[in-house]
């Protein structure tokens, strides 16, 4: 039952102590957001709405109009606290992630770099009775004939096979000669 008299001063009074006997009672928090202080003030906005209607229609619809607004605006500021509420908590899990991650892969490159320092210090110092005499690369490791060294000694080898006939060759010509000249100066007369 809603009462069509018109509100006086008095009863505006009277609903003004209402409320704060009322706040007082439900131990309504005066700062922050406290639901139940939220849904006191709103009891009273609709009690004063309907004391305006009575004396002014028009007057009373525009603060319905305004009373919505302002539902909607809070209901918008809501929605999006929440929405950042959980953004937040998304970017802290993926944070968390990454952190782990990153851990884990810092545990790998340790034991890598550790394990290199290690074959680092036994290529500087090898045991003995290694095979530390041989031909050793640029980083190091002892140097194995491959393909290609295979190859390079078949060159060097056929090309001293093909300077020994040609040397031989000559040796042979020179000989000759040697023979010639020699039998030519038999045949000359000897001055004495």
């Amino acid at each position: 039952y809603v009462s069509s008299t018109p509100a006086t001063r008095v009863d505006v009074v009277n609903l003004q102590e209402q409320l704060d006997n009322r706040l007082q009672q439900r131990q309504a928090r005066e700062t922050g957001i406290c639901p139940v202080r939220e849904e006191l003030y709103s009891q009273c906005f609709d009690e004063l709405i309907r004391q305006v209607t009575i004396n002014c229609a028009e007057r009373g619809l525009l603060l319905l109009r305004v009373r919505d607004e302002i539902y909607m605006t809070i209901a918008a500021y809501q929605t999006l606290y929440e929405s950042s509420i959980a953004f937040g908590i998304r970017k802290a899990l993926m944070a968390e992630q990454r952190k782990t991650s990153i851990a884990r892969r810092f545990a790998v490159l340790t034991e890598r770099l550790s394990d290199l320092s290690t074959e680092r210090v036994e290529r500087e110092h090898p045991e003995p009775g290694g095979d530390e005499g041989g031909p050793r690369e640029a980083g190091g490791r002892p140097h194995r004939p491959n393909r290609h060294d295979q190859q390079e000694g078949d060159r060097a080898a056929r090309g001293r096979g093909a300077e020994a006939p040609a040397g031989g060759a000559a040796a042979q010509s020179g000989e000759r000669a040697d023979q010639a000249d020699a039998g030519a100066d038999a045949g000359r007369p000897q001055v004495a």
